[in-house]
């Protein structure tokens, strides 16, 4: 009897031995582990057939054939049901990944140079990254060459009514407090925008709730004036400020507008992770930060170790800010600097747009339920997720009820009177994703599992709120964690993303440098249970969105001539017979075409010292008709997919006679597609 996958998520049985497959326990027949790893391999499947001797002859148990069935996704018209946009880490790049079948779908370039896609090595996209490195954006930038990688961290999807609406994606570049723009009907990088007074980045990234805003936030502070970098340390607390970003969204293109955007100065601190309000906590964003003690380190010297000195307190500071009362205050009370509309920090709390709240100490993740009233916190050094309340916050503001001001007269609110519930969930508590019933996913980097734990009301009432309800161990040393739109107002749920650092013993041996792990965990039964392992050997990824996929109206062709940069006609573009070539003085310029098997025209004559100009156009109308072009000696490799026009600068500064070829295997005749820059 044949079982649909529909059938496998639902519980259905099915088999001639009458196995169960999906019920309570998940979809796990015979599991002799927590995790879901299985034994007695080689027993009957109740599959019957081909797939019973299949199993067999690999060692296979029930349970391994089940988590196998429910991850397998055919080819053709069946799809995956969720995108993963995940961090590429130190790549520079984004990765995107099917759920359920954990395949590896697609690599966005977006800090780095990227030769299959033609990015960052020839073609006129070059110029997104050159305007990625802007030598005013902070006082100590001005000398800086320009940034050939980044180390993505936190992908942030727009949204519209707090709901994921497919348009556009935002990474930010934590090495260098930069930010970078995804236009997803084609999955390309349009906008790199080097943030002024930001010299590292982690607040964020995530949009406000109907992408008015992309928001990124300092990491470490900035020093203010560079001049005194000697002496900057000694005196930190007036050397060094943070600054929370609030970037305008153009609602035509999804690009970054400097000139509609502001910052909130804050202190400085070590602001982390961050989440904006929805629903009841519209209009307010959420900043955790650690080493509130401002410890500078020393260790050569006689001081404390940095990460000594920065654990000393009992608690560090959740910071709340009214982002749509500081929107106001920008257009009157900012001062300009680097370019950028500032709030000064004590503008920002006379005007009663930053508090702060006591949070566990050395904290890594606030993330704001589905309903926007509870706000989850995990400090890594604190064996619970303490749970605010806006509604709780709210009133505290208004009351005035404050424990004390910090150094910076910033208004610290009492922690019993913003706190909803405490959960005890395990050790080393990080980051926490949501699904529609009121639970909540948070992972436990010390204990490597992630703890489910149930909200307060309406979720929940009594006994039943915030309360532990299952833990999964996963393969090891859990990160960031993702559930299926599970950081918006309508969750999907059904699955999980675990986001492991270590891969100990779960793959082969392919050298020192071992892969990354993504574990897939189903969380349709009663208890979490792990259906996959994904070994990711690109970067160090961080963090990830999951996205229904249906959500997402990708371009399949491009309309013919269209460029990449602006998503319209190129004025350069030709269509089939417009090719020509055009010598002014010592500026030679092409008008060409590519398409199977040719390139036109397919010889180019230019003199050493001459500026080469090529304006090509992919005049195919077929989907995955792309053709590359590449030019020997020339640092040149440009990917031209169907109905794309690029231009291509370069001097030609080398004699001799250069085949230029396609490097995408597009045809049966695809060797024979080149052509020549004779140069003499």
């Amino acid at each position: 009897m044949a079982i649909s996958r529909r059938e496998l998520i639902t519980g259905a049985a099915a088999g001639a031995g009458g196995l169960v497959i999906g019920g309570v326990t998940g979809g796990l027949i015979g599991s002799s582990g927590e995790d879901g790893d299985g034994g007695g391999g080689g027993a009957s499947t109740g599959l019957g057939g081909q797939a019973d001797a299949v199993a067999k002859e690999r060692n296979l148990a029930p349970e391994d054939v089940t988590r196998a069935l429910k991850t397998f996704v055919p080819p053709g018209e069946q799809a995956d049901e969720f995108f993963l946009f995940a961090s590429g880490g130190h790549s520079g790049q984004i990765l995107v990944i099917g759920v359920p079948s954990m395949r590896l779908l697609k690599v966005i370039a977006v800090f780095s140079p990227e030769p299959w896609q033609g990015y960052g090595v020839g073609a006129d996209n070059d110029v997104i990254l050159r305007e990625g490195t802007n030598s005013s954006a902070t006082p100590t930038s001005a000398a800086r060459s320009p940034l050939t990688w980044g180390d993505t961290h936190h992908p942030a999807l727009s949204e519209t009514g707090g709901e994921y609406d497919g348009r556009w994606i935002y990474i930010n570049d934590r090495a260098n407090g930069r930010i970078g723009m995804v236009d997803l009907r084609d999955f390309k990088t349009k906008q790199l925008v080097d943030v002024p007074n930001l010299d590292s980045s982690h607040g964020g990234v995530f949009v406000t709730p109907n992408s008015e805003y992309v928001h990124i936030s300092t990491m470490t502070p900035t020093l203010v004036d560079p001049t005194k970098a000697a002496t900057a340390l000694e005196n930190f607390k007036t050397a060094f400020r943070g600054y929370s970003s609030f970037l305008a969204i153009d609602q035509a293109n999804g690009k970054i507008d400097l000139a509609k955007s502001f910052q909130v100065e804050l202190p400085p601190y070590t602001q982390d992770l961050a989440d904006s309000g929805k629903l009841a906590s519209d209009g307010w964003v959420f900043i955790n930060s650690y080493n509130s003690e401002m410890a500078t380190g020393g260790n050569m010297t006689g001081g404390k170790p940095l990460e000594v000195g920065a654990s000393a307190n009992d608690f560090d500071y959740l910071h709340i800010i009214n982002w749509k009362k500081a929107e106001q205050v920008a257009a009157s009370k900012s001062r300009m600097q680097n370019g950028m509309r500032v709030i000064p920090l004590d503008v920002a709390v006379s005007e009663g747009i930053l508090y702060l709240a006591p949070e566990p100490k050395s904290p890594h993740g606030v993330d704001v339920a589905p309903n926007g009233v509870y706000l989850s916190v995990g400090g890594k050094l604190d064996p619970h997720v303490t749970i605010y309340s806006i509604d709780k916050i709210k009133a505290a503001i208004d009351a005035k009820d404050y424990e004390k001001m910090d150094e910076f007269g910033v208004p610290v609110l009492k922690l019993d009177s913003v706190v909803a519930g405490r959960v005890e969930v395990g050790l080393g508590p990080l980051h926490t994703q949501y699904d529609a019933e009121g639970h909540g996913y948070i992972s436990l980097f010390l204990d490597s599992a992630v703890a489910k734990f149930t909200l307060g009301e309406p979720y929940f009432k009594g006994d039943e709120a915030f309360k532990l309800v299952d833990k999964l161990p996963v393969h090891y040393n859990i990160g960031h964690l993702v559930t299926m739109e599970g950081d918006t107002v309508k969750p999907a749920g059904k699955y999980l993303v675990a986001l492991n650092k270590w891969s100990i013993d779960r793959f082969p041996v392919v050298g020192t440098l071992k892969p990354q792990n993504f574990q897939l965990v189903d969380l349709t039964g009663e208890t979490m249970q792990i259906l996959s392992d994904m070994p990711i050997g690109i970067g160090e990824p961080h963090y990830t969105q999951g996205i229904r996929a249906d959500r997402i109206k990708a371009w399949e062709v491009y309309p013919v001539g269209t460029s990449p940069l602006t998503m319209a006609r190129d004025s350069h573009a030709i269509d089939k017979g417009g090719e020509k070539v055009e010598r002014n003085g010592t500026t030679v310029e092409v008008w060409g075409s590519v398409t199977r098997s040719q390139f036109k025209p397919d010889q180019i004559q230019a003199k050493k010292g001459d500026k080469v100009i090529l304006h090509l156009t992919n005049i195919e109308t077929t989907p995955d008709a792309t053709h590359g072009f590449s030019i020997p000696r020339y640092n040149v490799n440009v990917s031209l997919d169907p109905g794309e026009a690029v231009t291509i600068e370069f001097t030609a500064d080398a004699v001799g006679a250069f085949a230029y070829y396609c490097t995408e295997f597009c045809s049966a005749l695809h060797l024979e597609m080149q052509g020549w820059l004779l140069v003499s």
